[in-house]
This record gives C-alpha cells, sequence and structure tokens, in this order.
C-alpha cells in the first residue's frame, strides 16, 4: 500500500498519521499542500488533524481550495481511498467529498479527551477488521466537530449503511451522535476522532489500529 500523507499550514498530526499508516506496512510519501499532483502509484490518501491555515475562515475551507486537493478530489473520483481526520474530515466536507458540515461544538468548548466510539458499519475496507456494534476508546482533539445534517440526509446516511461510528454518548453535539461517515463508494472516510492516536500500546489504547490494517489488507488482495 503507498500512501500519501498531506502537510497543510497548521497541520499538527501529520507526521502520527504517516507513522500509523507506516505501522501498518504502507509505503509513505509526505506530500506539500503546494504541490499540484500526488506521486505516481498512490492507494489512499491521509488528511490529518490540525488548524489548517489557522483556521481563519470555516475549518477546513482554505485547505479545500489549495493546489493539492484538486489531485484528492480527482483521485476519490477515480476510486481512489482517503481518510480524512479531525480538521481532515472539515477538508472533506468542504471540498464535498463528503456531505454534511462541521460546525462549533455544542458546548462551544475545546474537547480533548478519549471518547468511547461505537461501529456502526463494518461495510467498508476501513472497517472490515471490526465487529458491528464494538465498542472502541479513541481520542477526540477539537473545537469544530459538531457533525451537521438535516433530517433528510441523516435518513440517506441511515438507509444507504454510510455511518461508520457513533459516539458512545453525546460528545459535542453531533447529531445522532455521528462521529464519522463515508462516500457513496465506500472509500473515502471522514472521522473527528484519531485513530492514529489510539494505534501503539504506547498511547493506551490500539482500537484505531484495524482501520489502517485493514486497508492495507483490502489493498494487498486486490
Amino acid at each position: 500500500m503507498h500512501a500519501a500523507v498531506i502537510t497543510f499550514p497548521g497541520s499538527n498530526c501529520d507526521r502520527d498519521l504517516a507513522v500509523a499508516f507506516a505501522a501498518a506496512g504502507a509505503r509513505v510519501t509526505r506530500v506539500w499542500h503546494k504541490d499540484t499532483d500526488l506521486p505516481e502509484g498512490v492507494d489512499v490518501v491521509g488528511i490529518p488533524g490540525g488548524f489548517s491555515f489557522g483556521d481563519y475562515l470555516r475549518c477546513g475551507a482554505i485547505a479545500a481550495n489549495s493546489p493539492i486537493c484538486r489531485a484528492v478530489v480527482a483521485h476519490a473520483k477515480r476510486g481512489g481511498y482517503v481518510l480524512g481526520i479531525c480538521n481532515g474530515f472539515q477538508v472533506l466536507t468542504e471540498t464535498r467529498l463528503l456531505p454534511g458540515a462541521l460546525m462549533r461544538n455544542a458546548g462551544l468548548k475545546f474537547i480533548c479527551r478519549s471518547v468511547d466510539l461505537t461501529v456502526a458499519t463494518t461495510q467498508s475496507d476501513f472497517t472490515a477488521l471490526y465487529q458491528q456494534g464494538q465498542s472502541l476508546r479513541v481520542p477526540v482533539a477539537h473545537h469544530d466537530g459538531n457533525y451537521t445534517a438535516g433530517p433528510d440526509l441523516v435518513a440517506q446516511l441511515r438507509d444507504e449503511d454510510r455511518i461508520a461510528f457513533t459516539y458512545g454518548a453525546p460528545v459535542n453535539g453531533s447529531v445522532a451522535d455521528i462521529a464519522g461517515v463515508l462516500s457513496e463508494n465506500r472509500r473515502v472516510l471522514g472521522m473527528m476522532p484519531h485513530p492514529e492516536r489510539a494505534s501503539d500500546e504506547s498511547h493506551g489504547s490500539t482500537d484505531g489500529r484495524q482501520i489502517f490494517a485493514a486497508l492495507t489488507g483490502a489493498l494487498t488482495a486486490a
């Protein structure tokens, strides 16, 4: 598996994400936001957490207009895999690769702690190594993680089995406690919790490791 990890000004989890991919057996290439093309042969693009461009507009809105994001959108439309975590999830909604929006947390405070997640679907190459309904312990660190969508969109996501993860208890005001969603072709995943921070024994949890291992397995088998 060849993974490309994007860095924007203000990204602060790009190295962590690269390490998690590498630990799963991936060859990792780091990509700067001003690059116009992804490296040859990339299988999955990782868009990390952080505060791209200082979140001075809507979170992820400026990053979504960086030159590299045109290549990321094209990669996704060709059927390539994309994983956006925290600020990366925000970027994916701003590029419209995923529906909905991430708004200010309901309590108007930054949240930084481990939370309980529930695996809502195993029908994706990101979640295939989990069990339906499995409880995970994964950190969050965000101020704008309140997933917002109208009732029709929430119903559509449920009907199409595109809700990847939900919070085990309310965390930030997200509608239906949604913590992660999938694209229509199930090859783009956006999630607010940080699986790369729960992928090594030293982190206190390895519950995020299976996301990276599942992708490696799917691409090796392809």
